[in-house]
């Protein structure tokens, strides 16, 4: 008989604060011997916040797509502190290109909403420090943690050279490049979606699906590859559902988060990227997520606004359609509210392709989900 394993003071702790215990691991027993083990005990480690109550895992939950199931936005350490933007998922985060121009002097990549890190380093190293998340002070207090841990005080210096723990600005850079190098690991990209099977000739798409997928990747019916869309072809085994550029869709505010967290100034996204330049022309705009996963990692948008996905592909709908009543929020009864920031919106791809009626969008959603690693196809049904 097995016996059960005794949690650590952090992980009680955490779970006290109501964290999933899918987001939580204990540190592991034995030192890591590579970069990704490391990377993995620091990414569930809760005592790398103020609080000792939040990891990585609290807002990228790995028992839901790496992403938040909590809310629109996630709480913060400190237990009163609650964000404007919701947590994206962290699944397929290492195909996201560092953040800059590409060859048509179009801003594109980073990671955030709004790109502000250019890495999955340097995003790795934003929360800790963030007051609004984990809370920690600087660096220096960080380190201290990290040199609190036995395992840590074997794993860093084997890893990263002797001293490491002794100079705030190292150890923390080696902290990054660990959690960076497990989220580039093969957990966060499976690429074993039933999308990914029927392409390899392992399973079959409904008619529905189908319909969906033709829909999808169509030049006449709709305008989803516009956007979501990397490769040049629709059949690429890597393909990843995103251009990772920036467009303003024109999404309304949400009024319920907002009104929960006291938010009131509007979210201006690329504008305040510092390198973006603060322009007028990037107000409003999000760098287009990935599609994979999408069906299990609600709530939707920037701001979390939607909460089902067929909401988000009526809303898109909105702009083509003439009949006011399919431009009702379904969720809400009323109509789609305003744009948070009217300025800029890409109607050159919201309006391009015609009106969708339900079975079409039906088929869509349908796609959307065989998009869904296998691990997480039960969630589906939830």
């Amino acid at each position: 008989m097995k016996t059960a394993p005794i949690l650590s003071i952090a992980v009680v702790a955490a779970l006290a604060a109501g964290l999933g215990a899918s987001a939580l691991r204990s540190t592991p027993s034995e030192a890591p011997q590579d970069l990704e083990a490391l990377g993995e005990a620091l990414f569930f480690d809760v005592n790398l916040s103020k609080n000792r109550t939040q990891s990585c895992a609290s807002c990228h939950d790995p028992a839901y797509g790496f992403a938040d199931p909590r809310g629109a936005a996630s709480p913060g350490d400190d237990g009163v502190s609650l964000g404007d933007r919701n947590a994206p998922t962290a699944t397929y985060a290492a195909f996201i290109p560092e953040f800059g121009k590409d060859p048509e002097g179009e801003w594109m990549g980073g990671l955030f909403h709004d790109g502000r890190a250019g890495t999955l380093e340097a995003q790795a190293g934003a929360p800790p420090l963030n007051p609004m998340e984990m809370g920690m002070a600087d660096k220096a207090e960080v380190t201290a943690r990290l040199r609190d841990d036995p395992v840590y005080r074997e794993s860093f210096p084997a890893l990263f050279g002797e001293g490491v723990l002794d100079d705030p600005e190292a150890a923390y850079d080696a902290m990054t490049r660990a959690i960076a190098a497990y989220e580039r690991g093969p957990e966060f990209s499976t690429f074993d979606s039933k999308y990914d099977r029927f392409l390899r000739g392992e399973a079959e798409l409904t008619r529905q699906e189908e319909l969906g997928r033709l829909l999808f990747f169509s030049q006449q019916f709709t305008n989803c590859n516009q956007c979501h869309q990397l490769k040049r072809s629709a059949i690429d085994p890597e393909e990843t559902f995103s251009d990772y550029h920036y467009y303003n869709l024109g999404v309304p505010e949400n009024g319920a988060l907002r009104a929960a967290n006291g938010v009131t100034e509007a979210d201006t996204g690329l504008a305040a990227h510092p390198d973006a330049g603060g322009t007028d022309e990037t107000r409003g705009r999000y760098r287009t997520p990935t599609l994979r996963n999408v069906a299990v990692t609600a709530p939707y948008m920037h701001n979390g606004v939607f909460e089902d996905l067929r909401s988000v592909i009526l809303f898109y709908n909105s702009y083509n359609t003439r009949s006011e009543k399919r431009k009702i929020n379904p969720e809400t009864g009323a109509p789609f509210g305003p744009p948070e920031v009217p300025e800029n919106i890409a109607m050159d791809k919201l309006t391009e392709g015609p009106a969708l009626e339900d079975q079409r969008i039906d088929a869509l959603v349908a796609f959307l989900n065989t998009l869904t690693d296998k691990r997480y196809e039960h969630l589906l049904q939830d």
